[in-house]
């Protein structure tokens, strides 16, 4: 549906069986398992879909390996299973990458080895290869450009790889295909809990405003999921206070990964490094991704919860220190052609006082008095299981009467196909990362018109047609990942996007706010 159509729905007030806040990972999740089980569902992102943490992952489907050292085996074996559903339901965004753990003191590659090997044993028929004792040598030739010096040899594992942003978009079109409404650029400014409900069952009216066209709306709604992440708690204090109740502790803290992209150069090869303690026990990833090469990560707390936060310089410090310290060739601040910084949500065991609270994994799901469902946490990874507890917690606060329908497990969605020649998200971007909606494009007119990094003419016009793109930024920082590869070059390839986009939509397509906010990513 345009979305001229679906905003005259919207001025007749409907009344949804759902309605979704947040268009990242989880809020997606949570609607298309809702429209599968045959529930009328509308998705309001007040931005663009996966314009915050959602699109600033280290872009791996992981069981975590991290959470063997804890002992958290269920998570783990969850993980591992979901990371296998996601490569099944978009195989053209996500595939297997293997890793490899390098090891400078003798007692690394046994011991690590062993531990994962545990991670073939819970992944079962889910495992993506088996885990590798390699020597000094099969180490240097799987990661070339790694430090020689001291090896003493390594262990190679299996994990995922995947476009996060593009696979936020193929939800969010599924969601689509299959019945559901998404609008980006739309914010639900009140979440008002109804005294009564009403004879259709509405327990909540919403007041909407149209960032992209200035209209005001106003919905209904028998539930209402509050998906926002780490704003979650901003739209539990408007509802509650709006129905007269105290806003209880806040259930989220954040916390921020910065990732730095490199010329692949450094590390030419196709498998992954993974340092699992660096000289402060964090981790560090050097992951081959889109042509380019991702350092990562941090996790700092962050108080403040800005949509554009930056890295501290100590971030900055720290990945290229560590870096310099496993790769033979130093990294230095020049070398850098784009970083960007991520905040995730984190909740406490002890928050989350009032109301009903449903710990389960790594996320959390919270039921307030006036009826708003919170889910905040959790990781790309186990994205569909998410949603699939959020519906039981629906079920069993009656919010919405308990239905199966179809499973999303099977569902696979928009632009599902194996058919990629033998490309995949850790090749250059190119026209395989739209599977089979690849014919679709290429009929958009400038097939052939080369704008930079892969990105053509007619890419551009089938994002503003059919992907919800409305500026540049939507189009270089997400359809296409250009500002997150190599920000320079991005900004070279702006204006003639701006120009692509104005013909499209008849709308400012934010050419100097691109602009500005690319200064800031490299």
């Amino acid at each position: 549906m345009k979305r001229a159509e679906l905003l005259s729905t919207l001025g007749t007030h409907p009344t949804y069986d759902l309605v979704v806040i947040g268009g990242g990972a989880t809020g997606l999740g949570v609607a298309l398992d809702a429209v599968l089980r045959g529930f009328s569902v509308l998705l309001l992102e007040s931005h663009d879909f996966a314009g915050g943490t959602s699109s600033r992952s280290t872009k791996l489907l992981h069981g975590g390996v991290r959470y063997l050292a804890q002992g958290n085996i269920a998570l783990v074996r969850e993980a591992l299973a979901e990371r296998a559903a996601v490569l099944k339901l978009a195989p053209h965004l996500a595939q297997p990458l293997p890793f490899v753990m390098p090891s400078y003191q003798w007692w690394q590659t046994p011991f690590y080895g062993l531990g994962l090997k545990l991670y073939d044993v819970l992944a079962g028929k889910a495992g993506l290869g088996q885990t590798e004792w390699l020597s000094a040598h099969e180490t240097l030739a799987a990661l070339p450009g790694l430090q020689s010096r001291g090896l003493k040899g390594g262990v190679k594992y299996w994990d995922g790889q995947f476009d996060d942003a593009r696979l936020a978009l193929a939800l969010a079109r599924t969601i689509e295909r299959a019945g559901g409404q998404v609008l980006n650029y739309m914010n639900a400014e009140l979440v008002h809990g109804l005294p009564t409900v009403r004879a259709d069952g509405a327990r909540f009216e919403l007041s909407l405003a149209d960032q992209r066209q200035a209209g005001a709306y106003r919905v209904f709604a028998r539930s209402v999921v509050n998906a926002a992440g780490v704003w979650v708690d901003a739209v539990r204090q408007q509802s509650l206070i709006d129905s007269g109740q105290v806003m209880p502790e806040r259930i989220v803290s954040a916390s921020q990964g910065v990732h730095l992209v490199v010329s692949r150069d450094f590390m030419p090869g196709r498998h992954a490094l993974l340092v699992p303690k660096t000289q402060d026990g964090r981790v560090l990833f050097a992951v081959p991704w889109m042509g380019a090469l991702i350092l990562g990560t941090t996790d700092t707390p962050r108080q403040d919860l800005p949509r554009e936060p930056q890295a501290f310089e100590a971030e900055l410090e720290f990945i290229l220190s560590e870096a310099s310290k496993v790769l033979s060739r130093p990294v230095t601040r020049a070398d850098v052609k784009s970083l960007w910084v991520g905040l995730r949500p984190l909740v406490g065991s002890n928050q989350a006082q009032s109301g009903t609270k449903s710990l389960s994994r790594e996320h959390t799901i919270v039921t307030d008095e006036n009826g708003l469902i919170t889910v905040t946490g959790g990781k790309w990874t186990t994205y569909r299981s998410m949603a699939e507890d959020v519906m039981r917690v629906c079920f069993e606060a009656g919010v919405l009467p308990p239905r199966d329908g179809v499973s999303s497990q099977n569902h696979l969605l928009m632009g599902a196909t194996s058919e990629l020649g033998g490309l995949g998200v850790c090749d250059a971007p190119g026209w395989h990362l739209y599977g089979s909606q690849e014919v679709q494009v290429r009929a958009c007119p400038g097939a052939e018109r080369l704008l930079g990094m892969g990105l053509t003419e007619a890419m551009v016009r089938y994002a503003a047609r059919h992907e919800y793109a409305w500026t540049v930024e939507d189009v270089l920082a997400r359809r296409w990942r250009a500002l997150f590869l190599d920000a320079r070059q991005a900004m070279g390839m702006a204006a003639e996007v701006a120009q692509i986009l104005r013909e499209e939509t008849g709308q400012d397509p934010h050419l100097a706010d691109f602009m500005a906010l690319s200064e800031k990513y490299h």
